[in-house]
Order: structure tokens, then C-alpha cells, then sequence
């Protein structure tokens, strides 16, 4: 055995050797956790970030619609692939003839492809299944006639009434391409 000093001076040092590996390993340790949950963090914020930014986007400017059902056909098919721009709804600048996204009255987890006929004050003209029987119905403030272009075959204001503006969703701004 080779000493280089007595026992106990050989077990100091083996002590501050393992005393500065120790602090040397905490403070590795220190620092990659660190570093981890800065990174983590930044990761968290940037998604909640992105995040908001896409739900204003979605929200107040407009997004990808498919829609869905015969209602609109001819001027939109089945499972047409459509733009929704949501600014006219916040500037109240809907239109007549406009075609719009709206939540359904009967459901309201569904949305609804619609042509705006009537807005706050007209007076409309309405038919039942027969045109035998035609009645007048007046459109109240703060909501719109909406009809399918199919009459034949859609559900719309002339089942369950004029709708209240706040259920419109956006406009429908151009037509994308139909799934075949």
C-alpha cells in the first residue's frame, strides 16, 4: 500500500473530494432542473400564447366551414368546403341574400347553412308544405329570416321562426371545393 500521508489525511481528502462531487452533482442537478423547467415554461407560454392567437382568429375573423345536408343545393352541395368570415356579424353588416352560418335553434350543437331573406322589420311572406296557405310574418328587432335555397327540403325559419342575431356564427365568404 502507498501512502502519500496518514490514514486520517488520506480519509480528509476522500471526504472533501466526495464533498466537492457532492456539491458539483446538486449543483448539475440544480441546473439542469432548472433549465428544464424553463424550457417547460416557455413551451406552456408560447402554447397559451398561440393558443389565444388562434381562438381570436377562429373567433372574431373567420375559419374553415364544411357543410353539410341538401338545404343549400344547388348553390352549395353537400359536404361543400366553405371560408366563414366572422367580421360582418361583429359590425352588424349582415345582409340580405347573405349566407350565413348559425347555430341551430332546435340544437344547439350543430350549425346551420343558411341564406339570410328578411332582417329586423321586414315583412315576409310565407308558405306551408302546400302553397295553398300563404301567411305574413314579421321579422323582430335583433334577429333575421334565414331559408335553405332548397325549399323543398330544409329545415329553416319557416319551421321554427325568425332567429336571434346573436346565433349567427359568420358569413359565408367563398366556396373552397366540394368532398366527393
Amino acid at each position: 500500500m502507498f501512502f502519500s500521508g496518514s490514514p486520517a489525511t488520506v480519509l480528509k481528502t476522500e471526504c472533501i473530494v466526495e464533498q466537492t462531487y457532492g456539491q458539483w452533482w446538486q449543483s448539475l442537478h440544480r441546473t439542469m432542473l432548472r433549465r428544464a423547467l424553463g424550457k417547460t415554461f416557455r413551451l406552456v407560454g408560447y402554447t397559451i400564447q398561440y393558443g389565444c392567437i388562434a381562438h381570436c382568429a377562429f373567433e372574431y375573423v373567420g375559419g374553415v366551414v364544411m357543410c353539410s345536408g341538401p338545404s343549400m343545393e344547388p348553390t352549395i352541395e353537400n359536404s361543400a368546403v366553405v371560408f366563414a368570415e366572422n367580421l360582418s356579424r361583429h359590425f352588424y353588416s349582415i345582409q340580405r341574400g347573405d349566407i350565413v352560418i348559425a347555430k341551430s335553434p332546435s340544437n344547439p350543437k350543430s350549425n346551420i347553412c343558411k341564406r339570410v331573406i328578411g332582417l329586423e322589420g321586414d315583412k315576409i311572406l310565407t308558405s306551408g308544405p302546400s302553397d295553398f296557405f300563404k301567411n305574413h310574418s314579421y321579422v323582430p328587432v335583433g334577429h333575421v329570416w334565414i331559408e335553405g335555397d332548397n325549399l323543398q327540403n330544409s329545415t329553416d325559419s319557416r319551421s321554427y321562426g325568425p332567429i336571434p342575431y346573436g346565433l349567427i356564427r359568420g358569413r359565408i365568404f367563398f366556396k373552397l371545393y366540394t368532398v366527393a
